[in-house]
C-alpha cells in the first residue's frame, strides 16, 4: 500500500497539528479537500480532546489525525522556577500584572493519561500521531489493535530507529526548519539541527518505512521536492496559520505577514522546550536568558501563557507563541483551508 492509501488520504498533503491552531473546522476544511486534517489535543485533557474529535467529525467523516504530545513529566526545580518568575516579573508590571506565584505542569504527557487514551480508542481516529517521543508499548499495542494508524515525529535517525522499532507506520521527519516545537525526545540533549530536505533523505534511505517530510513546505513545488527526495507526503504548519478556519488570533495574523516573518527564532523561554517562533518581544527576552536557567517544560509556559495574556488585556499582542516555520514570509494570506489545499494541489501538479 501506498502512503497515501494508509492514510486514507487523496492529496499528498498534511495540515500540521499545531495546538491552539489547528481549529476543528480548519482540519475538517482541509480533510474535506482531500488532505489530511490535523488537531492537537496535547494542551488539553481527555473531555477537550473528545469535543475536538467530535467537533471535526460534526463536519467530515474523511480521515483525521490527532496528535499526542509524549514529553516526560516536568522536573520542577525550586531555585529556576522562582529565578525565572523573578526574572519576568518586570515584564508582568509593564501590564500591570503579577506573575504566577509557582509554575504549574499545565499540560499532562500522553505517556500516564489513561483518560486520553481511553478517548482514542473510543473515537478511533484514522490516525494518531506522537511529538516529543514515544508511548509505552502496550498503548501503542491498544492504538494499533484499534485500527489506528500512527505516526511519530522524528529529528534524527536514531529517533527514527526507534519508532519504527516501536511500531509506527509512519515517520513525520522534521527538519530544524520547522515552526512550533521541535520533536526531539530529549531537549538536553545536542541537537544536530538536520534540514527537512537532508532529514528526509536521509530517512528514506536508512528507514523501511513510508517518510513524511515536515519543515519550510509552504507550496506545491516544496511539496514536490519532497516527493523528488523520496517522501510519500508533506506536512505543512506554517502555510495554514492564515486561513480563515485557524484560530490564530489578530495579532499573530498580523505579524506574520510582517517582517517578523522574515526573522524567525527558536527559543526555549515561552514553554521550556526550543520552538520555532516568529521573532517578537518574549523571544528577544528569551534571548537574555541560559538555557539552563529556564523551567522545564511545561513549567515555563504556564508563565509564558499568563504574560500573554495579560499583555493582551493592556493591547499587547508581541508576547504571543507565534510558531511558525522559516518559510513564514511565503504564507498567503486570504485562503480558506479548501482554497489552499486546491492551490497547492494546482502547483504540485505543475512541479512534476
Amino acid at each position: 500500500m501506498t502512503l497515501l492509501e494508509i492514510l486514507g488520504i487523496d492529496l499528498p498533503i498534511i495540515q500540521a497539528p499545531m495546538a491552539g491552531v489547528s481549529s476543528p473546522a480548519l482540519a475538517a476544511a482541509a480533510a474535506n479537500a482531500g488532505a489530511l486534517g490535523s488537531i492537537g489535543v496535547g494542551a488539553t485533557d481527555a473531555a477537550g480532546a473528545r469535543r475536538m474529535i467530535e467537533a471535526v467529525r460534526a463536519h467530515s467523516r474523511r480521515a483525521l489525525n490527532v496528535n499526542v504530545f509524549c514529553h516526560q513529566p516536568a522536573r520542577a526545580d525550586r531555585e529556576v522556577d522562582s529565578a525565572w518568575i523573578s526574572h519576568l516579573r518586570p515584564y508582568f508590571a509593564q501590564f500591570g500584572a503579577q506573575p504566577p506565584a509557582e509554575l504549574k505542569e499545565i499540560y499532562r504527557s500522553f505517556l500516564d493519561d489513561d483518560e486520553k487514551l481511553a478517548v482514542l480508542l473510543s473515537t478511533r481516529p484514522q490516525v494518531v500521531s506522537f511529538h516529543f517521543g514515544l508511548p509505552a508499548a502496550a498503548r501503542i499495542h491498544a492504538l494499533r489493535e484499534a485500527g489506528i494508524v500512527l505516526l511519530a515525529s522524528a529529528t534524527n535517525l536514531t529517533e527514527a530507529r526507534a519508532a519504527a522499532a516501536a511500531g509506527v507506520q509512519a515517520i513525520v521527519a522534521q527538519g530544524y526548519e520547522a515552526g512550533g516545537h521541535r520533536g526531539v525526545f530529549d531537549p538536553a540533549a545536542p541537537d544536530d539541527a538536520l534540514s527537512t530536505g537532508v532529514l528526509t533523505r536521509l530517512l528514506v534511505r536508512e528507514i523501511r518505512l513510508p517518510v513524511i517530510a515536515a519543515g519550510g513546505i509552504m507550496d506545491g513545488a516544496g511539496i514536490a521536492a519532497m516527493l523528488r527526495l523520496g517522501a510519500g507526503a508533506a506536512q505543512l504548519g506554517t502555510a495554514f496559520i492564515p486561513c480563515r478556519e485557524s484560530d490564530a488570533d489578530a495579532y499573530f495574523r498580523e505579524a506574520l505577514g510582517s517582517a517578523a516573518a522574515h526573522h524567525t527564532v527558536m527559543t526555549r523561554a515561552i514553554s521550556g522546550r526550543p520552538a520555532r517562533c516568529l521573532g517578537n518581544a518574549f523571544t528577544a527576552l528569551g534571548s537574555e536568558a541560559a538555557p539552563q536557567r529556564i523551567p522545564s517544560y511545561p513549567l515555563a509556559y504556564d508563565a509564558g501563557k499568563a504574560l500573554n495574556l495579560a499583555a493582551k488585556a493592556a493591547g499587547n499582542g508581541g508576547f504571543g507563541a507565534q510558531w511558525a516555520g522559516q518559510g513564514a514570509p511565503l504564507a498567503r494570506a486570504g485562503l480558506s483551508a479548501a482554497e489552499l489545499v486546491a492551490v497547492l494541489a494546482t502547483e504540485l501538479r505543475q512541479a512534476q
